[in-house]
């Protein structure tokens, strides 16, 4: 018969089993350099972040072991240094940190720890940072255009409606395959970029699949692009068995997605953005004009 105390322990250990954890993760060499500028840190100025690294993906992987449900959340160290002059906390001690990375699972970016090596984990966790800093910044951009001065309609609201009407478009004139889009539109402040990528049959009656969030990150931007009435582009890659990969671009100018032709297309993506020299078609990649996927919008 166990002992009380074995008993006891074994029930708190089960009880840990049922409490989730967070673990804040720095992102590159220069914050995990920051952090260590704290004597309580744990790792100081001479180590390396490689090993902070393999110490994270260590404290991780036993996590996993022992069943304990885990996210990861992104480490800003100038994000905690002014978490702490706000709240008047001592930055240099383990106790608020951790207070810091547990209020960052509510609202910071995190991403469920599912055994992906921590050189995977990494990029993943910067990635979506950035999407959601696009999302958020597409979303005040949307809520702060304002009314039509000629009909009083919300311009954000009715983007945002014109936006998803032109996806269900762009993926019934995609026809059957894999697609991949993406939509830029350059702000004031911002390079707004959304990604999607579809599967697709060609059936009306079967809904394209989608990974997670992609659909509305990607009519949010576009949503964005429309309602700024600038400049900006929109591009998909279809690939489907048996055929060459295809290429249909449309450009966002006053408030309208206009297809593009065949040679602008070909002209998008043989020229090098950032010097503008010209590159080698791909091999296996047919360049094709946009199809109309945008009803004009009423407002100007």
């Amino acid at each position: 018969m166990p002992r009380k105390n074995d008993t006891g322990t074994h029930r708190r250990r089960a009880l840990r089993r049922e409490v989730p954890g967070t673990v804040g993760l720095l992102a590159d060499a220069g914050d995990f350099a920051a952090m260590c500028g704290y004597r309580t840190f744990g790792f100081d100025r001479q180590a390396d972040y490689a090993d902070y690294l393999h110490h994270v993906d260590g404290l991780l992987r036993s996590f996993a072991a022992r069943g304990i449900h885990t996210t990861v959340a992104l480490f800003d160290p100038d994000e905690y240094a002014e978490y702490c002059g706000e709240h008047g906390l001592d930055p240099d001690t383990s106790r608020t940190r951790t207070r810091f990375t547990a209020e960052l699972a509510g609202r910071g970016t995190v991403l469920p720890y599912t055994g992906q090596p921590i050189d995977e984990l990494v990029p993943l966790l910067v990635d979506e940072a950035v999407r959601q800093a696009t999302w958020e910044y597409a979303t005040g951009v949307l809520a702060g255009v304002g009314r039509c001065a000629d009909c009083g309609e919300d311009i954000g609201h009715a983007s945002f409606d014109r936006a998803t009407d032109a996806l269900k478009r762009l993926l019934a004139g995609a026809g059957p395959g894999h697609h991949h889009f993406v939509c830029s539109v350059p702000t004031e402040d911002e390079q707004l970029v959304a990604v999607l990528h579809a599967d697709t049959t060609g059936d009306p009656d079967t809904p394209p699949r989608i990974d997670g969030r992609e659909s509305l990150d990607f009519v949010t931007v576009l949503a964005a692009g429309l309602a700024l009435g600038g400049p900006g582009g929109l591009v998909v890659r279809s690939t489907t068995e048996g055929h060459r990969d295809r290429v249909h671009g449309w450009r966002l100018d006053r408030g309208r997605l206009t297809a593009l032709s065949a040679a602008a297309v070909f002209n998008a993506y043989c020229t090098d953005a950032d010097t503008g020299d010209i590159v080698a078609p791909e091999p296996g990649v047919e360049y094709c004009p946009g199809y109309e996927v945008d009803d004009p919008g009423p407002h100007h």
